[in-house]
Formats: C-alpha cells, sequence, structure tokens
C-alpha cells in the first residue's frame, strides 16, 4: 500500500500593514483490514464418555477464550465490511457451532454487528457484519468475544476420530 504525501500551501496576506499567513494541509487516510485472533495458540474441545451404560457422551464445555479483534477505515462512501468463518472440513455426526457476541473493551467506530449462531461448514458464513470505520481495541477483553461448541447432529453417525480443524476468519467488503 503506497501513501500519498501530504501537501501543504502557504499564503501570506498583507493587511492594514499586517502580516497573516493560512496553511491548507491536504490529509490522506489509508484504506485498511486488519483482523486477528486473541489470544494466540490452539484450543481442544473434546466429548466425555459417560460413566454409566445407557447414557449418551457428553457434549464438550464451550469454549470463550477467543476473540476477534480488527481494524477498518473505509474510503468516504465505501462499503461496510463483515467478518466470515469457515473450516477446513467437516467432521462427520458433529456440528461445530460459532457465536460472536456484541463488541466490547476499548474499541470505537462504527463496529460490526453479530449475526445469530451458524454452525461451521467449509463455505465461508458471516459472522459479523455492517463493520465501518472502526477498531475493537487489542488482545483478550477487546472486540468480539466468540463462543464455540460441538454437537453431535447424528449420533448414529458418530466415530472416534481426533480430527483437527482449522477455522478461518477472513474480513472483507
Amino acid at each position: 500500500m503506497k501513501l500519498l504525501p501530504s501537501t501543504f500551501c502557504i499564503i501570506f496576506l498583507v493587511l492594514s500593514g499586517k502580516i497573516y499567513s493560512q496553511i491548507t494541509a491536504a490529509v490522506t487516510l489509508p484504506i485498511v483490514t486488519l483482523l486477528d485472533i486473541e489470544p494466540t495458540g490452539n484450543i481442544t474441545l473434546s466429548f466425555v464418555a459417560p460413566t454409566e451404560a445407557g447414557l449418551p457422551i457428553t457434549n464438550p464445555a464451550v469454549n470463550t477464550t477467543k476473540w476477534i479483534n480488527y481494524t477498518s477505515a473505509i474510503a468516504a462512501g465505501g462499503l461496510t465490511r463483515r467478518v466470515t468463518a469457515s473450516v477446513n472440513q467437516t467432521i462427520t455426526g458433529v456440528d461445530i457451532k460459532l457465536q460472536a457476541a456484541a463488541a466490547s473493551g476499548a474499541g470505537g467506530g462504527t463496529l460490526g454487528i453479530p449475526t445469530a449462531q451458524v454452525t461451521l461448514t467449509t463455505t465461508p458464513i458471516n459472522i459479523i457484519t455492517g463493520i465501518g470505520g472502526a477498531f475493537t481495541g487489542n488482545g483478550a477483553n477487546n472486540g468480539h468475544r466468540l463462543t464455540i461448541s460441538l454437537v453431535p447432529n447424528t449420533y448414529a453417525n458418530l466415530a472416534r476420530t481426533n480430527t483437527p480443524v482449522v477455522i478461518t476468519y477472513t474480513i472483507t467488503e
């Protein structure tokens, strides 16, 4: 990204023996689109085996340790941005669910609006929309808290597997 230099124009006026000056400054704001997940690192969601025959497995506890942080500076009259999420693969018999919370913390501007909880697939789906010129603040407890959960969708299709799944978050217009 190349930033255009600011320009200055100095005008001297002489009125009634006094000199006045005026400076015109052109300001260039770069278009910025940045997103990250805080804190860094992986999460593990594990089903729990029942202790009594005839009982179902127990769903893993939901994970709420991750936060989406972003910075967005858009062109005047430009389109708002959105955040999408997708997975690199699905797990037979299991749904991976995701919910972004309303923005909180040290941010400002036109922060995005979270959608309802979604079931992740390999096709990106909106999780936050309507992001304008905004910043969320950096790190945990700033931005949109993520709630990630695993839920069996078809018990008959469950099979033992330790499958790493990558969730990809993208900010776009």
